[in-house]
């Protein structure tokens, strides 16, 4: 904050522009997260039965595969093996870190950097989209800090790879400009990147991109032939890296479209106790009140609605001057889309059940691909806010400055709780040890004796912190998990763990296979000899009587 009111005092050209952009996202590392999770072999943290324990174990067992495929690994859901995108792992890191499996550690994890990596280049974008536009140092760094700090973004910590709002504001940024905005050149590169990292943020993200094409084809409708053209290219690519990542091969359609909606009062609602210092929480209905979770934070809830009473008192920029928000007009038609989407035809109201339209299963199986839609809405938060700091630049220069003070302090004072209670999600980073449920040495012996681990039930998600732990020792033995945990299931995959489930069941094991029971399994008769206790754990082993017959 000392950085903001040292660049009131200072004139515009001459304010140490870039410092900011290095201290802002380490502060806000530091206020929102542990620097402990920056160790790369602090994995302990994150093997407790999170998302973040899926994405770092996916990328885990790819860089330890004797035999990988495409960012595809077969130490996961063997023998079929996993897509790392479904395993939650990011596809575009596992790119950057697959050349030095050389030099990493055994135990790597990289959610840390990402997280920190995500922070540099939100707050680069943001500045990026309003520096032109700022009257003052003081009213640039508060509407940058406001535009990338949005709750949502912290929100998504459970999950990492959502954290890449950058996206959206990097698609925003080339919108901006009208010349960026119609050269398919910088698009193809941004959405290549996109896909790479998550699916709901490609659909973000070609929905600003559909926009700007729109515009360019109504505004030069000769060049109508070539945007064809060029369209139909950006959409093959994003099939053959669609294919590549596995998203055409058959999966069940979960069936749950509207499960993870965005309440209508999602905008003013916390949702948790302790999100906010100002506003009162009504719990959200399971499955709203996270992926349907688009708090604000009460210094933007007073910025929008005064924006709104000040653009029609403030000179408004003439429609091609670089202050105008005119353009941002063709983002409506996708913005009213999303935000349909992402109320879905199952809406909430401070937890309580509003009328509902059942789709067609045919529409309800489309959308499947959709399913957590309450995210749909972070670009339509991202405009508004970026509109209303537009507009409130409009302000005379020290009036512009002080008004967004105010307001960043009322958004730091208000969200100052949810700083704290993210920031405990990672205490363990400096506490944890490796293994919690799986502390005995003797693990990675009988790991490494086996030609395989299956889990009875096959549903590793009634024990997934067990699953995470046992999971991770196999894939640095290199030795093939039966189970996994993805976010779509192969219907192959699924057909042969209850197959193997059934058999277990029967009394039948694989020699050389470990066998790890949860859920409260029982154990069948003609197998009670075979089984003990493990760190109180029920596993079920029979050697193999020659080692050489059996593969890993």
């Amino acid at each position: 904050m000392l950085t903001l009111i040292a660049a009131q005092r200072v004139p515009m050209r001459a304010a140490p522009t870039y410092l900011p952009l290095i201290l802002l996202p380490l502060a806000l590392f530091g206020i929102f997260f542990h620097w402990q999770i920056l160790d790369v072999t602090n994995i302990g943290w994150l093997l407790r039965g999170s998302d973040n324990g899926e994405n770092a174990l996916g990328l885990h067992a790819w860089l330890h595969d004797p035999s990988p495929g495409f960012l595809r690994t077969a130490l996961l859901g063997a023998p079929e093996g996993t897509g790392l995108l479904f395993t939650d792992s990011n596809p575009l890191l596992a790119v950057l870190a697959f050349p030095l499996r050389g030099i990493l550690p055994a135990d790597t994890q990289l959610i840390g950097w990402w997280i920190l990596a995500c922070l540099f280049l939100q707050v680069l974008f943001a500045w990026l989209l309003l520096r032109r536009h700022a009257p003052n140092g003081l009213a640039l760094w508060c509407g940058v800090l406001l535009l990338a700090a949005l709750p949502t973004l912290f929100n998504r910590f459970v999950h990492v790879n959502l954290m890449a709002h950058w996206l959206i504001l990097w698609a925003l940024w080339r919108f901006d400009d009208p010349e960026r905005s119609a050269s398919n050149r910088g698009w193809a590169a941004l959405i290549a990147i996109t896909a790479l990292i998550h699916s709901y943020l490609l659909v973000m993200v070609g929905a600003i991109w559909a926009s700007a094409m729109l515009e360019r084809l109504w505004k030069d409708r000769a060049a109508a032939p070539r945007l064809i053209v060029q369209g139909l290219a950006m959409i093959a690519m994003v099939a053959a890296i669609a294919w590549s990542l596995g998203v055409f091969e058959p999966h069940r359609p979960s069936g749950n479209y509207g499960a993870f909606a965005m309440p209508l009062d999602a905008l003013w609602n916390p949702g948790v106790d302790t999100y906010s210092t100002f506003l009162p929480a009504i719990e959200q209905r399971p499955g709203r009140g996270f992926e349907g979770f688009q708090y604000l934070g009460l210094g933007l809830l007073i910025l929008l609605p005064g924006a709104a009473i000040a653009v029609r008192r403030l000179p408004r920029p003439a429609p091609d001057a670089s202050g105008s928000l005119a353009r941002y007009s063709w983002l409506l038609p996708a913005l009213i889309v999303l935000t349909l989407l992402a109320i879905s035809t199952y809406p909430d109201f401070a937890g309580r059940m509003l009328p509902r339209w059942q789709l067609p299963q045919d529409v309800a199986d489309a959308l499947d691909a959709v399913r957590a839609s309450g995210r749909l809405f972070w670009p339509v938060a991202y405009v508004a806010v970026l509109a209303a700091l537009r507009i409130a630049f409009r302000l005379p220069e020290r009036m512009a400055g002080l008004a967004l003070l105010a307001v960043t302090m009322v958004q730091i004072a208000d969200l100052a709780p949810m700083a704290r209670a993210i920031r405990s999600q990672t205490i363990e980073a400096g506490i944890a040890p490796r293994y919690l449920r799986t502390p005995a040495p003797e693990w990675d012996r009988l790991i490494e004796r086996a030609h395989g681990i299956a889990f009875i039930p096959a549903e590793v998600t009634k024990d997934l912190g067990l699953f995470q732990e046992i999971a991770w020792r196999a894939a640095k033995a290199q030795v093939a998990v039966r189970s996994v945990y993805v976010a779509r299931a192969s219907p192959q995959s699924a057909a042969r763990q209850e197959q193997e489930t059934a058999r277990f069941r029967a009394g039948e094991i694989v020699p050389g296979r470990l066998y790890i029971l949860i859920d409260g399994e029982p154990i069948p008769p003609p197998l009670i000899d075979k089984v003990r206790p493990l760190d109180g754990i029920t596993i079920a082993f029979e050697p193999v009587v020659n080692p050489s017959s059996s593969p890993r």
